[in-house]
């Protein structure tokens, strides 16, 4: 990677060494369509040192600013933001330029089952440590024949289900009834 200096730059040797290794990463991010040229233009006003570092990506220019009072902490975080931003752009190209596997290639999906409208679904557990990846939405027990109930008739078809949707026999409003821990009741009208 080519580096070019814009104002004063005085750095020890063993600053330099420690700006070149930083430099070197962001080569490797960056010189994969051939070598780079990155500018970093130096200036300093009233005790403060401001870097700006330029460097052309995928035929855009990536520019980041960062001031501090050291000089060298002041290029060292505007390398660190430009490595953010040359990882993020790496992301988004990659990711718009993704193709969908074949159809044949991808899974049928699984049949719905039916189900009572009125049956929750299972328990799920209290703490997930990571997201699962969005799935396939399905429509299970739309009959449209579930009749509307009352608040106790829903507490007895609560079961052992932590929660029930139902619609409302008074307001034909939907309602959540959600079993607490302690055995009481919470009650969410829409």
């Amino acid at each position: 990677m080519k580096i070019n200096y814009t104002g004063q730059a005085a750095f020890s040797p063993a600053q330099q060494k420690k700006l070149d290794a930083k430099f070197a990463k962001l080569g490797k991010l960056l010189d994969r369509g051939g070598e780079k040229g990155a500018h970093v233009i130096l200036t300093t006003e009233r005790h403060l040192h401001r870097a700006e570092i330029t460097v052309h990506y995928y035929d855009h220019p990536l520019v980041v600013l960062h001031s501090n009072a050291d000089q060298l902490q002041a290029i060292t975080g505007a390398i660190e933001k430009l490595e953010k931003q040359i990882v993020k752009s790496q992301a988004k190209w990659r990711d718009s330029k993704r193709r969908p596997a074949a159809k044949s290639k991808q899974e049928a999906p699984a049949p719905a089952v039916k189900s009572k409208p009125s049956a929750a679904p299972p328990a799920r557990p209290a703490a997930r440590k990571a997201r699962p990846a969005p799935g396939k939405v399905f429509k299970v027990g739309n009959d449209g024949d579930a009749k509307p109930m009352t608040v106790d008739e829903a507490m007895i078809e609560i079961g052992e289900n932590d929660y029930m949707v139902y619609r409302d026999a008074e307001s034909e409003r939907l309602h959540v009834l959600v079993k607490r821990r302690d055995g009481h009741f919470d009650l969410i009208e829409s």
